[in-house]
């Protein structure tokens, strides 16, 4: 298990449901899963801040779909908003407006309203809420 936890950063919960998965008695997994965070194989505050990171980073997620990943995970809401508070304001509207600029080349064939609408679905898909691209979108 520290080899898993060591590959990359790991939550709790994936951690115990690994161990489940290897059909573990539950005091065990309780035994292994403290060891792991005595031992800083497991936190799950860096959990949250690599998780943001690497979610708004390589696959351009928004704050709404990051917040619901990190609720799969079974983070606690507090660590979630500081974690979160790991984003940039200016490095996320740069990404908004990227994406925009993308979807509004591969639409360009159509006409300005359904390419308006293809673009929201495409940013609520992303998760992104219509206040933070809303701006952006109009201008």
């Amino acid at each position: 298990m520290e080899q898993y936890c060591a590959y990359q950063e790991r939550s709790h919960y994936q951690v115990e449901q690994k161990l489940r998965d290897m059909r573990m008695i539950p005091d065990a997994v309780d035994m292994i899963v403290l060891h792991l965070m005595k031992e800083g194989f497991l936190n799950e505050e860096r959990f949250a801040k690599a998780y943001v990171s690497g979610k708004f980073r390589y696959k351009q997620w928004g704050k709404q779909k990051i917040i619901q990943g990190l609720k799969q995970h079974r983070i606690h809401p507090n660590l979630i908003q500081k974690a979160l508070q790991e984003i940039d304001n200016e490095a996320y509207n740069e990404t908004i407006q990227a994406l925009i600029a993308k979807k509004k080349k591969d639409y360009a064939k159509e006409q300005p309203y359904k390419r308006k609408q293809k673009i929201i679905r495409y940013l609520y898909q992303k998760g992104y809420s219509y206040d933070s691209f809303s701006d952006l979108l109009n201008e």
